[in-house]
């Protein structure tokens, strides 16, 4: 193993991902084909990934690597797990809130995280037992990020990111009790919204779809800041298939009113 630490190592991958998408995003010769599930992937998601997976080769070839255009799956130990680009669909239509993510996982355990948001010019990290950060501009704009003190249900910020994805699933009344036990509700989506959760400026961020690599760096940073981030059965896990990022004080309400 060489000798940059795992945290330094995510934060160069997040630097050769950005030099990637930076590049193709609102090009005109942007290529985009369809998954079977008939979710987009460009040109630069594919190009991201394996960028990323031959810079672990290198410097972690005992790694597990889980990619979401390349596939893998984490096994015990350790594997990195790789979205090329979270918010491929704003990616190709010019929306800048897009992001690459991604983290180390440890039997299990998120333990680095890195979301970083060139377009925005936003980037956030963790690292189990040091802290939240989020950085805004350059590296010396870089602050400790905590959530809020909401402690009441119908005080809070909520966010998803489709409410048809919950109509789908026969769970948009679900959603929709939680909507009115809270304040305010918007649909910020995909990374952003488990990172405005961490900044603590909203409060909940409830994901009714979602795998692995949607979540496994949003839980280390949302838990570094404070939060709480579970499942939607309240199990604290990314691999669950949906998410509840939360202050930490709002958790077990939220869980509630989703239940009914």
């Amino acid at each position: 193993m060489s000798a940059v630490t795992d945290h330094e190592l995510a934060q160069r991958l997040a630097d050769r991902a950005d030099e990637i998408t930076t590049a193709r995003f609102q090009a005109a010769d942007l290529r985009t084909t369809s998954k079977p599930d008939r979710t987009p992937v460009t040109d630069a998601d594919v190009a991201v990934e394996d960028a990323v997976r031959a810079e672990l080769a290198e410097h972690r070839p005992d790694d597990v690597v889980v990619g979401e255009e390349r596939g893998g799956s984490a096994t015990t130990g350790r594997s990195w797990i790789i979205d090329p680009i979270d918010g491929t669909k704003n990616f190709l239509r010019g929306v800048p809130a897009w992001a690459t993510l991604l983290a180390l996982v440890e039997n299990g355990t998120p333990v680095v995280g890195v979301i970083s948001a060139p377009a925005m010019g936003r980037r956030w990290w963790a690292a189990a037992g040091q802290g939240a950060f989020r950085r805004v501009g350059t590296e010396e704009d870089a602050e400790r990020i905590s959530v809020s003190g909401v402690a009441e249900l119908g005080d809070a910020y909520v966010s998803t990111t489709n409410l048809g994805s919950w109509t789908e699933l026969g769970r948009r009344e679900d959603y929709l009790r939680l909507v009115d036990s809270c304040w305010e509700s918007r649909a910020f989506g995909d990374f952003w919204h488990h990172c405005l959760v961490a900044e603590g400026v909203i409060d909940l961020a409830a994901e009714p779809l979602g795998n692995p690599w949607d979540l496994a760096a949003a839980q280390v940073i949302v838990e570094e800041a404070g939060g709480g981030f579970t499942d939607l059965a309240g199990e604290p896990r990314f691999d669950g298939g949906n998410a509840l990022s939360s202050n930490g004080a709002l958790h077990r309400a939220a869980l509630r009113a989703l239940d009914g």
